[in-house]
């Protein structure tokens, strides 16, 4: 049987208390926490657990507040002889996959994490730009408005969600325009999105370049279990292939949809959102209606995810 496929979150999943009940419930869990401390020199676990909201959201705290609930969550999983087939994570959940799959050291993903945060945030002051969710248009229909509004440095498709879910990118104006050739294509609803930025776009050039600077610095190792990559849709294992897909992740679109098309396709039928929300569950519905996707938000959804594997398992 094909183990579970582990799913982690990116921004958006953020909320106030995370992680807490697992840390008060878990040792491992807790450790994780304690560690994140110690290794960011600030109290990154009293601002999941209390907030307040307005210093969480900050780019530069929400990215490794994610990382580490998930880890949390997943060092519970991984002691209580979960094991995955593979695993995948949503534009900055990439980073949580990958040290995970023990590609990334904890402490370095931590850093690198804070340090794409902090690179992101800072391209958002020095180029401002917005994004906007695209609603009922295919990927063909968003490869079409691209091409009418033709502003190929000021605008791109960010993420690839779900069927009939994709986000555009760029300046404001350029997203304007975007907005308005996607109503004109017929899409049902155009959402702006409150970001500080531009990601996913030509717009986060500065903060690629930065980020890449310290990918190169990190000790990546091999993956312990194929890291489907944002960026390729693919799997990928090799130092080099990890190295190359998170250098590019930040300027390319994150390509969710068809990520989750590639793990149904290789017969995985079940899968753990790990970490906080519940934001991963809904778009793999929009893909694979029949799929088993469990959930790690606080002690109850573990323990149920645990027992569902088993039980699948037995059979």
């Amino acid at each position: 049987m094909v183990g579970p496929a582990l799913l982690f979150p990116g921004q958006g999943s953020q909320s106030v208390g995370m992680g807490r009940a697992l840390a008060e419930r878990y040792p491992k869990a807790r450790a994780v926490f304690e560690d994140a401390d110690r290794i960011l020199g600030f109290s990154l676990s009293t601002l999941c657990f209390e907030g307040p909201i307005e210093e969480l959201t900050r780019t530069e705290n929400t990215q490794p507040a994610l990382l580490v609930t998930s880890l949390a969550a997943y060092r519970v999983l991984e002691e209580r002889g979960v094991r995955p087939a593979a695993a995948a994570g949503h534009s900055a959940g990439e980073y949580a996959a990958h040290v995970a799959a023990g590609s990334l050291p904890f402490d370095e993903g931590l850093r690198l994490i804070r340090l794409r945060g902090e690179a992101m945030a800072r391209a958002g002051t020095d180029r401002p730009g917005t994004m906007a969710a695209v609603l009922g248009l295919s990927a063909e229909q968003i490869d079409e408005v691209l091409r009418t509004v033709n502003a190929p440095h000021d605008l791109a498709a960010a993420n690839y969600n779900a069927p009939g879910q994709v986000v555009l990118s760029g300046t404001p104006e350029a997203v304007a325009r975007g907005s308005e050739e996607a109503k004109k294509a017929g899409a049902k609803k155009v959402v702006p999105l409150p970001v500080s930025g531009a990601f996913h776009s030509p717009l986060m050039e500065g903060a690629a370049r930065r980020l890449g600077e310290g990918i190169d610095k990190a000790p990546v190792g091999r993956a312990a279990f194929p890291v489907y990559a944002n960026v390729t849709a693919g799997p990928v294992m090799e130092p080099d292939a990890i190295r190359r897909t998170l250098r590019e992740q930040l300027l390319k679109p994150v390509r969710w949809e068809q990520t989750m098309r590639a793990m149904v396709e290789q017969g995985i039928r079940r899968y753990i959102e790990v970490g906080n929300g519940r934001v991963l569950r809904g778009l793999l519905r929009g893909v694979d209606k029949e799929a088993q996707v469990f959930g790690t938000d606080d002690p109850d959804a573990l323990e149920a995810a645990v027992q569902g594997l088993a039980e699948a398992a037995a059979r």
